[in-house]
C-alpha cells in the first residue's frame, strides 16, 4: 500500500502515542480501579483510547476499509475522520458542527469523572449526596459514556463503535453491583438516597439547578 496517499496522515503518530499515554494516565487516575470489574471496565475504556487515537492521528483503518467495501471516494485528509460529515457529504462546515457537538458531551462527562473522583477522594467513607452525587448516584460513569458518546459522534471508528455498547454494559452493570454493596454496608440511608436520586440519567429540574 502506498502509504504517502493520506497526505501525511500517518506522519502523526507522536501525537497518537502522547495521547494515548495521557488518557491511559486519567482512566486508571479518575476511575481508581479496585477489583477486576472495575479493572475490566478501564481496560476496555483504554482499548477505546487508543483506538481512537491510533486512527485519529495514525492510520485510517476505517476510512480504509469502507473504501473497500463501499463505492465510496473519500478525500485521503485528516479531516475525512471525521465520519458522519464525510459520509453524509457536509463537508469541513459539517465537521465543525459535529466537533462543537460532540465538545459539549466530552467536556460534560469529562467534569462529572474529575468532580466525582475528587468527592470521592476526600469524602469517601460515607454516602455522598451532594454536588454531582446530588444529579445522579454514578457521576462518574456517567461521565465515561458522555465522553465516549460524544467521541462516537466527531470521530467514530469500527473499533470504537464495537467497544461502545460493551463499555456501557460494562458500566451500567457495574453500577447495580456496587449499589448493592452499598445497601448492605449503609442500610437505609441509602436506600432512601436511591429513591431520591436517579441512576444516571439527572432529572431535568436537579441538572438545571447544578
Amino acid at each position: 500500500m502506498d502509504f504517502s496517499r493520506y497526505g501525511g496522515w500517518t506522519g502523526l503518530w507522536p501525537y497518537a502515542v502522547l495521547l494515548i499515554a495521557l488518557g491511559a494516565w486519567a482512566v486508571y487516575h479518575f476511575l481508581a480501579p479496585s477489583n477486576w470489574r472495575e479493572w475490566a471496565g478501564a481496560g476496555l475504556v483504554e482499548a477505546f483510547v487508543i483506538a481512537l487515537y491510533a486512527e485519529m492521528y495514525g492510520f485510517p483503518l476505517t476510512i480504509y476499509l469502507l473504501m473497500g467495501l463501499l463505492p465510496l471516494d473519500v478525500p485521503l485528509v485528516h479531516s475525512s475522520g471525521h465520519l458522519w460529515a464525510t459520509l453524509l457529504g457536509y463537508g469541513q462546515s459539517g465537521a465543525i458542527v459535529l466537533t462543537l457537538i460532540s465538545s459539549v458531551f466530552i467536556v460534560a462527562g469529562l467534569l462529572l469523572i474529575v468532580k466525582g473522583w475528587v468527592k470521592m477522594y476526600f469524602l469517601g467513607d460515607k454516602v455522598l449526596t451532594e454536588g454531582v452525587y446530588g444529579m445522579v448516584r454514578h457521576p462518574q460513569y456517567l461521565g465515561v459514556i458522555l465522553v465516549i458518546f460524544g467521541q462516537l459522534i466527531d470521530w467514530p471508528t469500527i473499533p470504537t463503535l464495537v467497544l461502545a455498547p460493551v463499555i456501557i454494559w460494562l458500566y451500567i452493570d457495574l453500577a447495580r453491583r456496587e449499589e448493592q454493596a452499598l445497601v448492605e454496608r449503609f442500610g437505609s440511608k441509602y436506600l432512601a438516597y436511591r429513591r431520591r436520586v436517579p441512576m444516571m440519567i439527572p432529572d431535568w429540574k436537579r441538572l438545571h439547578q447544578a
